[in-house]
C-alpha cells in the first residue's frame, strides 16, 4: 500500500477527484533491460503482499466514494471450491469485519462524508450471484515499488502466473478535506481487517455451508424429475421476526403432517406433490407464512435462515392482482372470454382492473415457463377467483371465467401447478388435490374432511370449454430503446419507490413479489438497458435475448452490466430470474408488441 499512500499524501488537502489515486499512474523499469525506456502503465489496483485492493470510480457524482475490490488468492483461505455459496459465505464473513471498521468511524453528530465509512452489500437470506462477491482469476503482482509512482520488475525468474481469487467488492466514503484519514482507512484499516479475515477464515464452518448447499442442489435435481414442486424439510424456522429477515425467536418449528412425510437425501420433510393445493386455515394460524417460505424457496438460504431447507420449483411465479398496470397484446381469453371494448385473445389497456391484470399475470407467467403458480387470496381479485353457483345462475352474462373453473385444466393440459392460500371461500376445496389447514401454526391435512363437507353441500365444479393457452405476438424495436425521444442520451434510474425509468418508460415494479433485494432492481434496469442498446433487429426474439443474456452472466459474471453513466443506480448487482426480467418488459407502456 506504499505507492497508494505517496499518491494520496501528494494530492491537494481539498481535492474532491482524487485523480491520482483512480489514474494509478505506475513507471516501471525493467532491471534485466537497463538500456530500454520505463512502461508507463495505468494500474489502479495497490498491493498489501499479496492481496490486491483495485480502486476504481463509482460514478462522477461519488468521485469520493470509491468503489474497492478486495482481491485475495483463494490458496491463502483454502478455498478449492469456487462457486456462487463459496462466494456467498465469504461475503457474509467479510461483512462482520467491515462493520467493526464502521463502529470505530461512527460519530452521531456528523454525516458520513465527514466521518467516513464503509459500504457493503447488505444481503438477507438468499443465496444467489452478486457482483459483491465472486471468483475470478487475476493476475499478480509483478513489480517491487520504488519511489513514488516508479517501480522495477521483478528478475528472479519466479513464474507469476495468475491465480484465482476471491473477489469482494465494498465502497469507500472518504472524510472530506481529511487525507491523512483517508489514508489510515484505505492504506491501513482495511488491509488489516483484510488481514484479520483471513487469519480467522473458517475453513469447517465453510464447508458445512457447502455441504448444505449440496443437499439443495440435490432436492432441486430430484424435484425436477419427481411428482412434487417443493420439499419443507421437518424442523424448518419459517417466521420471521419482526422488521428483519432473521428467523422468529422461539418460533414452533415446521413439522410434515404424516401423510406426506417423505425422505430425501436422509432428509424428512413435507413434499407438496404437482397438481392443485390449497392451504386454508382461520386468521393469524401461519398460512401466509407457509406461502412466503415457499415462495421464497425458490432460492437457496444461507445456514442459521431457518429456510434453508425449503426448497421450491425455481419457475415458480407470485400472482397477484395489479390494478393499473400496463398490458399489450396478452391473450387473457381463457379468463376474460369477452370485453365491450376489445378481443381478449390479443388484450392491451394502459390500465388493467383488478381482474384483468391477475389474468395476465397468469397468462405471461405461463408464457415464461412458470410450472407452479403461488396464489394468495389477500392479494387477489375477488370477482377473477371465485364466482359460485347462485351468482353463477343469477348473472348468465358474466365475461370472466374465474380461475376455481381453470385451475385444474392449468395442470391437466401445461402441467402448471398451483398453491393458494384460501380463506373465505369453500369454492377450492372441490377442485383442490390436496387441502391444508393451519392452526396454531401447525399444518393439518384436512383433505378428505373437505371432500366430504363438498359433497354434503353439493359443491362442484362445471369445467368450462378447453381454453387456448398460446400467446401468439412478436416484439418490435420502435420504442424498445434507453434513449428518451429527442435525446441522444440514454435514460436509467431505479427509484425506491419501486419504478424502473428507462429512457420514456417508468416501470411499476411493485407487483413482482419474487424480487427479494432492492439490488436486484437496479440489476434489472441494467440487464433491459444491455437489451436494448444490444440489439439491432427490427422483430426481437425477446426470449433468446434474454437467454444469451443469461448465458453470458454465467460465463463472465454480472458485473459487465454497470455503468457508471447512470449516477442514481447502485454499484452493488444481485441477480434476478428470467421470470422477473420478462415481467419487468411486459410491464413497458411504450414497447411494440404485436400479434403475430
Amino acid at each position: 500500500m506504499k505507492r497508494l499512500k505517496n499518491k494520496l499524501l501528494s494530492m491537494e488537502p481539498n481535492t474532491a477527484t482524487y485523480s491520482e489515486m483512480y489514474n494509478g499512474i505506475l513507471i516501471v523499469s525493467d532491471p534485466k533491460r537497463p538500456w530500454e525506456l520505463p512502461e508507463t502503465r495505468y494500474d489502479p489496483t495497490y498491493y498489501n503482499g499479496d492481496i490486491g485492493f483495485m480502486i476504481t470510480v463509482t460514478h462522477k457524482l461519488a468521485q469520493d466514494k470509491p468503489t474497492v475490490t478486495v482481491m485475495i488468492p483463494c490458496e491463502l483461505l483454502g478455498i478449492s471450491e469456487y462457486n456462487d455459496i463459496a462466494a456467498d459465505f465469504c461475503l457474509r464473513e467479510f461483512e462482520k469485519y467491515v462493520q467493526e471498521l464502521n463502529a470505530e468511524l461512527y460519530n452521531r453528530s456528523r454525516p458520513d462524508n465527514e466521518n467516513g465509512k464503509y459500504y457493503i452489500s447488505k444481503i438477507g437470506g438468499e443465496v444467489i450471484k452478486r457482483n459483491s462477491s465472486y471468483f475470478e482469476i487475476c493476475t499478480q503482482k509483478d513489480y517491487e515499488n520504488g519511489a513514488g509512482s516508479s517501480a522495477y520488475l521483478l528478475n528472479d525468474d519466479i513464474s507469476l502466473s495468475p491465480r484465482m481469487c476471491i473477489c469482494i467488492k465494498l465502497q469507500v466514503q472518504l472524510p472530506k478535506k481529511k487525507l491523512r484519514k483517508a489514508v489510515q482507512m484505505l492504506c491501513r484499516d482495511l488491509p488489516n481487517a483484510t488481514d484479520r479475515f483471513i487469519a480467522e477464515f473458517d475453513l469447517v464452518k465453510l464447508l458445512k455451508s457447502l455441504e448444505i448447499a449440496e443437499k439443495q442442489k440435490n432436492i432441486r435435481e430430484w424435484l425436477k424429475t419427481s411428482n412434487y414442486c417443493a420439499f419443507i424439510a421437518n424442523g424448518s424456522i419459517l417466521p420471521r421476526a419482526k422488521n428483519t429477515d432473521l428467523p422468529m425467536p422461539d418460533a414452533i418449528p415446521f413439522i410434515s403432517t404424516p401423510n406426506d412425510e417423505i425422505e430425501i437425501f436422509g432428509l424428512r420433510g413435507m413434499g407438496i406433490k404437482k397438481g392443485v393445493t390449497v392451504i386454508t386455515g382461520g386468521g393469524y394460524s401461519g398460512k401466509s407464512t407457509l406461502l412466503d417460505a415457499i415462495s421464497v424457496g425458490i432460492y437457496d438460504h444461507s445456514p442459521g435462515d431457518g429456510r434453508e431447507l425449503c426448497i421450491t420449483d425455481r419457475s415458480a411465479v407470485t400472482i397477484c392482482a395489479e390494478d393499473g398496470r400496463s398490458v399489450t397484446h396478452v391473450n387473457i381469453s381463457p379468463f376474460i372470454k369477452w370485453l365491450s371494448n376489445g378481443d381478449t385473445s390479443d388484450f392491451s389497456t394502459e390500465h388493467a382492473s383488478g381482474s384483468t391484470s391477475q389474468a395476465a399475470n397468469i397468462m405471461e407467467a405461463i408464457d415464461s415457463e412458470a410450472k407452479l403458480l403461488l396464489i394468495d387470496e389477500d392479494r387477489s381479485a375477488t370477482n377473477f377467483m371465485i364466482r359460485d353457483g347462485m351468482m353463477k345462475e343469477l348473472i348468465e352474462k358474466e365475461p370472466i371465467t374465474p380461475f376455481t373453473d381453470r385451475v385444474k385444466e392449468l395442470y391437466d393440459t401445461l402441467g402448471v401447478s398451483t398453491i393458494l392460500v384460501i380463506g373465505g371461500s369453500g369454492e377450492y376445496l372441490s377442485v383442490a388435490d390436496k387441502i391444508y389447514m393451519m392452526q396454531d401454526y401447525t399444518i393439518h391435512d384436512v383433505t378428505e374432511r373437505s371432500k366430504s363437507i363438498c359433497s354434503v353441500y353439493g359443491v362442484s365444479i362445471k369445467p368450462p370449454e378447453p381454453a387456448s393457452w398460446k400467446q401468439e405476438r412478436t416484439l418490435y424495436s420502435q420504442g424498445f430503446t434507453s434513449y428518451p425521444e429527442g435525446s441522444g442520451s440514454e435514460r436509467l434510474s431505479v427509484s425506491d419507490t419501486g419504478f424502473i425509468i428507462i429512457g420514456d418508460e417508468k416501470i411499476d415494479v411493485r407487483g413482482l413479489y419474487n424480487i427479494i433485494s432492492p439490488r436486484q432492481l437496479d440489476t434489472l434496469g441494467f440487464m433491459l438497458r444491455y437489451i436494448e442498446i444490444s440489439n439491432s433487429d427490427r422483430k426481437i426474439d425477446i426470449k433468446r435475448e434474454v437467454n444469451e443474456l443469461y448465458a453470458r452472466i454465467e460465463k463472465e459474471g454480472i458485473d459487465f452490466l454497470y455503468s457508471s453513466y447512470f449516477t442514481t443506480c447502485e454499484r452493488f448487482l444481485d441477480l434476478p430470474r428470467k421470470q422477473e426480467l420478462l415481467a419487468l418488459i411486459n410491464r413497458m407502456r411504450k414497447i411494440n408488441y404485436l400479434k403475430q
